[in-house]
């Protein structure tokens, strides 16, 4: 029997991981995990409660208790807290300035990691196969993946699609608004992950000259070229 097929996708901001991760679960009819949804979906529970971001003690304990559930379709992922779908609430500004403050706490990270393995083999087990992504994926939380790839772009390229995403424009001004979110978010991430280089045996596939559909067709080469090697 064929064992699960996962695929650990990282990148920084921009370099359009969600989007070709989607893709690529639904090309090959496999299980889909926004690991980054889940340190925002943390942020959100902990606004909402009142926590002090700052006190890495008892954010790190909403960690461990937080009633996450992640919907693992990427036709459809959900992510919903307590029975709440928090899927739009968790991409607003307050959330997004306030992430990285979540996903740099070093007590948080090892807690969240150990939830994305647990889900990663339950998804693939159920459905032959996962696409996982985010930042540290390939390293740190599934570094024996069969495919590991890190995406990345140039900043011009990945600041230009942040800003048609929330602004719907890619003008000097939409890009200025966005420069700071995308930009500092990816310095604050690195300080506790390595997503900018590709480590040892992670496919690197640069998207800054690439449209959606080359991007997904250069990471489904990558996933094919695995295969033969195994084979």
């Amino acid at each position: 029997m064929t064992a699960p097929l996962t695929i650990a996708i990282d990148g920084p901001s921009g370099s359009g991981k969600s989007s070709v991760a989607k893709a690529v679960a639904r090309r090959l009819g496999i299980g889909y995990l926004d690991t980054g949804a889940m340190y925002r979906a943390l942020t959100w529970w902990c606004l909402e409660r009142g926590l002090d971001l700052a006190d890495h003690d008892a954010v790190a304990q909403a960690a461990r208790d937080f009633p996450l559930a992640m919907g693992t379709d990427p036709a459809d992922p959900t992510v919903t807290v307590d029975g709440t779908d928090v899927g739009a609430a968790i991409r607003t500004t307050e959330v997004s300035s306030a992430v990285s403050a979540v996903a740099t706490n070093q007590g948080v990270r090892p807690v969240l990691q150990q939830l994305q393995r647990d889900l990663i083999a339950r998804v693939a087990e159920e459905t032959g196969g996962v696409v996982a992504e985010g930042r540290d994926i390939t390293t740190v939380v599934a570094p024996d993946a069969r495919v590991r790839v890190l995406l990345t772009a140039s900043e011009e390229a990945r600041l230009r699609r942040r800003s048609t995403e929330l602004h719907g424009s890619a003008d000097a001004a939409a890009v200025e608004a966005t420069r700071d979110q995308v930009l500092r978010r990816d310095r604050d991430d690195s300080t506790v992950s390595r997503f900018t280089e590709a480590a040892e045996g992670v496919s690197l596939v640069d998207t800054s000259d690439l449209g959606f559909d080359e991007s997904v067709e250069a990471v489904l080469d990558v996933v094919a070229a695995s295969t033969v090697d195994e084979g």
